[in-house]
This record gives C-alpha cells, structure tokens and sequence, in this order.
C-alpha cells in the first residue's frame, strides 16, 4: 500500500528552483490524495503563470511515480493567495539565511544595521558617530558603508586613504578615528566618481566587503550604514549575514515616520532582529542653547512603540553636529560634551547594554532579560 508518509517523502526531492527548497518546507503542497495505484497530488504556485511550473510538474510526476506500488500520477496546480505567498517568501528567507555562506565577519562581532525607508534622515551621520562612542567606551569596531552609490562615510571620518590588498588578495579595511572603516569611497579614483551600478552589480559590492575583506579578528562591533529604501542591498545583508540587527532612523516628522516603517517590516519579514529607534534632528539647539524643536515631536517614539522597541537616542542638530560631518571630525568623539556628541554617547551605551559584546552574553543575563521583557 501507498502512504501519505511515502508521498510526502518523495517530494521533498522535488526542489523550486528559483527559491532553493523543496515544495514541502515551503508549503506549497496542498493535498495528496491516494486511491490505491493512483495518486493525486495539489501544488500551489507562486502565480498561475509560474514559468517553473513544468518542471515542477514533471519531477513531482517522476519522483511520486517512482515510489513502489504507484501506477498513475496526477499533479493539480493552483494559484496561491497573497498570503500563501507571503508566508512562501518567509520562509524562503529563513532557508536562505540558515544557508548562508560563511564571511569573514568574526562570529563573535556584534553587526547593527542602520537603516531607513528613506534618505536625508541621517542614517550615516548617526552610523558615524554611534561607532566612535562605541569605540571609546574600549570596543574595537568596524564601520561598512552599504551605501554603494551614495557613500559619505569617509569624508564624514576625515579619511582619504586608500583600501589596499595584502598577499592573499584580501582588501584590508582603513583606520580611521580609531574605527576599520570599508566603503567604495575608498576604491573609486574620489568622491566625485558616479557609481553606475545596478542591482545585481550592488549586492555582489556588499558580497566581497564581508568576503573579501580581512576583518580585524578581534571586532567586537559591525557598523552598517545601509542604503535608503527595501531593495538588493538589504534583501543580500539579511542573506549574507544573519547575525545582522537593525537599528532604525527616523526624524520627529510622520512622513519620516511612516516611511521608515516599511523597512522595519522588511526586516521582519527577513527574520532580522529590530532592537530599536534613534530619532535624528529630534530639536535645533542654537549657540546660546535655546532649543526648537524645527522637525516637529513625537515621531521617534511613536515609531518606537508601533515596533515595540525602545527609543534609544533622539539626537538635536547643533553646530558641532553639522560641522563635524563636512571637517572629518564626529562630535561623538571629538566635542563629546556637545547637545549632539552627548546624546550621541548615550545612544552608544543603550545599544551596547541591548547588544553586548558576545563573550559578556552569560546564559544567566539571556534569562534575566527575557525575564525583563515579560
């Protein structure tokens, strides 16, 4: 006698070729219906016009059929709904994460992705100076800036060196403010070179800067500083490195707000941790320290609360501010006891005590915080 357990069993060989997995772990079984010799087997499809669809249908005939006892195969497709397919494309991601190839980011570093749903929210100048303050509270950290069109991270860091290769041909990252800084504004021939890449050219950048790069065995942090928007640079980063969390950027203003959303529930959907919110030009505090809050209020913690994480910074504009990020010169490190180079240390300590370093991550302290978090 044929069983459901045999049939199942034999599809699990019949693979989707676009999603690297087998039609069973990614749900798209619908029914299999046995009558002695004969076995009729449902296949939910991405779309009616899935261009795979004929070689699903004749590996599940060739598979299924050659199971002892089975005389006749009949494969009925249908079209998933939106929720098939979103619940399809999760678990994708999971599968591809949990295959990821390895990198040559230390294990035990820490990767935080600053990210945004948008541009001109402050996503590098937050990345930039978030790491000096971690560097100075004694941790050794990297900065990589994903940004591959649009890099700012070394003039915002004062550097103008050159990335070079050691004898085995792996690019050896920048120091600079005491941070290993990788970035294709260290590659190109200067800041004014127009990067005409397009997508698949982007990811496969980000590829070689976490396989290519001879990473300081001892980072105890990751910085990321990501493109603006949801597209191949994120979708490779939460691929590449599952370790990865983000931290969200936002400014006080609800169109800021809103759009930054949309890469929180990228994250999620690609099973990537969202530990918190920093609020960017939360207030304008002037040369006679008058505050005003120019961007409007409430945006950063009202974000922070629909994603039910903790607002971990919420950072003012001030002159420091601004003129740290055109002289090389972040206030996190060089005016520390600026409005900005304060709050911007503070950020610092609530992610480091959020996101310890691994060896200071006990068994014991995991227990205590979910505890915490009931």
């Amino acid at each position: 006698m044929v069983t459901t357990e045999d049939v199942y069993g034999a599809l699990r060989a019949v693979m989707d070729p676009e999603l690297g997995s087998d039609v069973v772990d990614l749900g798209m079984v619908t029914h299999v219906d046995i009558d002695g010799g004969d076995v009729e087997v449902g296949i939910a499809l991405t779309i009616a016009e899935c261009p795979m669809r004929g070689q699903i249908d004749a590996e599940t005939n060739r598979k299924v059929g050659a199971i002892p006892g089975v005389e006749r195969v009949k494969v009925v497709t249908t079209a998933m709904t939106k929720r098939q397919r979103s619940e399809l494309m999760e678990t994708a991601r999971l599968r591809a994460r949990e295959r990821a190839q390895p990198t040559r980011v230390p294990t035990q570093t820490r990767v935080l992705a600053i990210a945004s749903g948008k541009g001109g929210v402050g996503k590098s100048t937050t990345t930039v100076n978030v790491a000096a303050a971690i560097a100075d509270l004694g941790f050794r950290v990297g900065v990589l800036d994903a940004d591959i069109w649009g890099f700012s991270i070394p003039r915002m860091l004062g550097t103008t060196d050159r990335i070079e290769a050691d004898e085995a041909a792996l690019m050896i990252p920048v120091e600079a403010q005491g941070l290993q800084v990788v970035s294709t504004g260290l590659i190109t021939e200067d800041e004014g070179t127009a990067l005409m890449w397009r997508g698949l050219m982007l990811s496969k950048a980000l590829e070689q800067f976490l396989t290519q790069v001879k990473w300081a065995d001892d980072l105890d942090y990751l910085l990321i500083d990501m493109p603006p928007g949801t597209g191949d640079i994120q979708m490779a980063l939460s691929r590449l490195l599952p370790q990865a969390e983000m931290v969200v950027v936002t400014t006080p203003q609800q169109t800021a707000q809103r759009v930054a959303v949309r890469v929180a529930d990228m994250a999620r959907r690609s099973h990537m941790p969202i530990i918190g919110v920093v609020e960017n030009m939360s207030t304008f505090v002037c040369d006679h320290g008058e505050e005003y809050a120019l961007f409007g209020s409430g945006g950063g913690q009202q974000l922070a609360d629909e994603l039910a994480v903790p607002l971990v910074g919420s950072i003012p504009l001030d002159t420091a501010l601004v003129s740290g990020g055109d002289d090389g010169v972040p206030p996190a490190h060089h005016s520390p006891d600026s409005p900005s180079g304060l709050e911007y240390r503070r950020t610092a300590a609530e992610l480091v005590k959020l996101v310890p370093p691994l060896e200071d991550e006990t068994c014991v302290g995991r227990m205590a915080k979910l505890l915490e978090s009931l």
